[in-house]
């Protein structure tokens, strides 16, 4: 039966038979000469193997496009797994978490046993294995294995956190992704064959081993390695989280939920940040001179307004007195929103921002002036003012979260020394399994989508379609000024994604695949089928998560 193949590269149409792989109806590389490593077919993203079912359109994917640098990234993680397996026997690996353009991983001599420092041979074997692969430029291949074959296959490995993740389903057949002898769990699809994932350094960094990868703007070469040692600490002190709650992946964390151990997870959790909150809080109060403005910045659905909140609380068992403002209240009319690259509102650029009202107010607090509260009404899209009179007595102390909090020119002629800046991040220590890391912009936006239909009127499609912009803003706004924080806070919580899900997934079944958001709609369903859902009831009132399902005790 034929099909009919319309390429969006091209733009031609082209008949073949149903069954034909993606591969056999692209050239083997994009206009702009880079391979491609996987496909948008049907709105979904597939492997090049991949059989065509039905007539629609093809778009090849470089590690130039967003989802086909996700593809080499997790086409490289399963090489660095293969690579470890083979020359490390009796050592085990896991993936931990993205870094920059690379990923870190960490060496057990257990599956279940404590993390040691790779050493200088065991990166170099490691390395040599993985160059040997590409070198081979063997097969990737999708297959699918019976439900009791594939637990039996893991679990003669030793790989129980396959056997972990599959213990809490039931599907008769199992997607795996094999290359050579090696078999992974398939968690989306994989590069064709070994010979398209050369470009790559293998480096001993921070006790682990840390695989740098190209980067989406210049897929042709490593990116240079960056020392983030800031973005770091918050990584190894959430993964110490995890030691202590015994969930490092997502099937403990089903097992917790299964057998009824979740609670105990929830209240550590929660039991961190609200000890995370009352140490930033003796920190503000301890410096000297005492700091007058409290700076909280991080990207979006980062937990800023309730990370305002809670923090706020502590800064009054303290014997401070917080004045609560957010960037958010000083935004301009959308008459005067800049205009992105794209033709559409920036709300991300600075100039989105009032900032000279914003310095006023700030300027006038600080100076013992009254200040009438601004708002802003995100139906009406236009600044508003209250009758509720602020005013800054000696103890107080001003709480500015938003996501320019961290940018000098936010608070220029202010003395450095009487401001406190926190930089807030999202970084899951919680993997899907060890060869997959469970990406951090995926886990934002799932928060974002949650509250943006929850609190903004905004449908799953709206949301989606802002995400690009949203994230290059980052990159250009928040990023940039992380350096400038005194203290770095991580707000994730590793059972959040099991409250999410609920919610996430009726909206995103909402994307139909005429939609240009359907390819990213679905990778994210995917995501979210790995993991049992939590009730929103079991929520504590005041926690981060509250932000975005709503019932929060706390006043926004």
């Amino acid at each position: 039966m034929p099909v009919t193949i319309q390429l969006s590269d091209s733009r031609q149409t082209r008949v073949v038979d149903i069954g034909t792989p993606v591969r056999d109806v692209l050239p083997s590389r994009s206009p702009d000469g880079l391979p491609y490593v996987g496909a948008i077919a049907c709105g979904e993203i597939v492997s090049l193997h991949t059989p065509l079912a039905a007539s629609g359109s093809v778009r090849g994917l470089t590690a130039a496009d967003d989802e086909g640098w996700r593809i080499l990234r997790r086409s490289m993680c399963m090489l660095l797994a293969q690579a470890a397996r083979a020359a490390l026997p009796g050592r085990f690996l896991r993936v931990r978490h993205s870094l920059g353009c690379g990923v870190w991983a960490t060496l057990r001599d257990a599956d279940e046993g404590p993390e040691r420092p790779a050493t200088a041979a065991e990166c170099s074997a490691v390395a040599r294995a993985m160059r040997a692969l590409a070198d081979a430029d063997e097969l990737i291949v999708e297959e699918l294995c019976g439900y009791e074959e594939a637990v039996a296959r893991f679990a003669a490995e030793g790989r129980h956190d396959k056997v972990g993740l599959l213990r809490h389903r039931n599907d008769p057949v199992v997607p795996l992704v094999r290359c050579g002898d090696f078999l992974d769990l398939r968690q989306g699809p994989a590069v064709p064959r070994t010979g398209l994932l050369g470009l790559f350094d293998l480096f001993r960094y921070e006790g682990g081993l840390l695989l740098q990868l190209p980067s989406r703007s210049e897929p042709s070469r490593v990116a240079p390695f960056v020392p983030q040692p800031a973005l770091m600490r918050v990584h190894r002190e959430h993964a110490r989280w995890g030691d202590i709650l015994g969930v490092h992946g997502v099937g403990e964390l089903n097992a917790a939920i299964a057998d009824r151990r979740i609670a105990d997870v929830m209240e550590m959790g929660e039991a961190l940040h609200d000890k995370g909150f009352s140490r930033l809080a003796d920190l503000i109060a301890a410096r000297k001179p005492r700091p007058r403005l409290v700076l909280i910045a991080g990207p979006s659905s980062a937990g800023k307004t309730t990370s305002c909140r809670r923090l706020s609380i502590h800064l009054r068992v303290v014997g401070l007195r917080p004045v609560q403002l957010s960037t958010d209240d000083y935004f301009v009319a959308e008459k005067d929103d800049p205009i992105g690259p794209d033709g559409k509102p920036d709300y991300e650029d600075i100039r989105a921002v009032d900032v000279a009202g914003l310095r006023k107010d700030l300027s006038d607090l600080l100076a013992g002036r009254p200040v009438r509260r601004r708002v802003f009404d995100f139906k009406a899209k236009v600044p508003s003012w209250t009758d509720e009179t602020l005013r800054l007595g000696p103890d107080d102390v001003i709480c500015l979260e938003g996501i320019h909090g961290l940018n000098p020119v936010l608070v220029e002629g202010i003395p450095r020394e009487r401001t406190f800046k926190i930089y807030l991040s999202a970084l899951t220590q919680l993997c899907i399994d060890d060869d997959t890391i469970l990406s951090t912009s995926d886990n934002r936006l799932v928060r974002r989508l949650v509250r943006d239909h929850q609190f903004r009127g905004h449908g799953a499609k709206q949301t989606l379609s802002m995400w690009p912009a949203v994230r290059r803003g980052e990159e250009k706004w928040i990023f940039p000024f992380q350096g400038e924080a005194d203290v770095s806070f991580n707000t994730s919580l590793d059972y959040e994604l099991s409250v999410l899900r609920p919610y996430a997934s009726a909206l995103l079944a909402e994307i139909k695949p005429s939609d240009p958001e359907y390819p990213l709609a679905r990778r994210l369903q995917a995501v979210l089928r790995n993991f049992h859902t939590i009730p929103a009831s079991a929520v504590p009132g005041d926690s981060i998560l509250r932000e975005y399902i709503g019932g929060s005790i706390l006043r926004y």
